[in-house]
């Protein structure tokens, strides 16, 4: 993975509360970390189809959003391979294609780049309101530290803003 394209896609819109988690929490990694060049942190917000070039050009893809599945608000889920769903369901305009739909169009053009999806069960996404709330906003944290995870298993080393030191026995020399 070291020379390969990440991308860090956060999903989301931010003005209904627990929907822009995934915003949320890429705007917490660009605040409090350094990566290197290839790894791109995007806000996604709600783009969809918009989202088809960027998820093509890259290698690896690491997406945080919400996930209605029925669970308890703050249930966390992780996605990989198989577990992403497959679908592609007909539309009455291109602004109702979703996230995995993209992905589907993606798969169609032969290039699905390897994908991690992690996610929670949202409590509130209807209010109107730039802020999580709290039972989600208790995530955020969580859900950094896995992407952190995440990059760390791919040998991809980090900064936290403010501090001198790299993941531990990790060279900075990429940054």
């Amino acid at each position: 993975m070291k020379n390969k394209q990440i991308i860090i896609l956060g999903v989301g819109n931010i003005l209904l509360t627990d929907e822009g988690f995934g915003v949320h929490v890429v705007n917490r990694l660009k605040s409090q970390y350094r990566f290197p060049e290839k790894i791109n942190l995007i806000d996604g917000n709600v783009s969809g189809l918009n989202l088809l070039e960027t998820i093509l050009d890259s290698d690896y893809l690491i997406i945080v959003d919400t996930i209605q599945n029925n669970g308890p608000p703050g249930t966390s889920y992780c996605l990989k391979g198989g577990d992403i769903p497959e679908r592609m369901t007909p539309k009455n305009s291109l602004h109702q294609i979703d996230l995995f739909e993209v992905l589907a169009l993606c798969r169609a053009v032969g290039h699905l780049p390897e994908t991690v999806i992690y996610g929670v069960e949202p409590e509130d996404i209807e209010t109107f309101n730039d802020q999580l709330s709290p039972k989600i906003f208790s995530r955020v944290g969580e859900t950094v530290q896995k992407v952190l995870n995440e990059l760390e298993q791919m040998g991809i080393t980090y900064k936290e803003m403010g501090t001198k030191e790299n993941v531990p026995g990790n060279p900075l020399e990429n940054c």
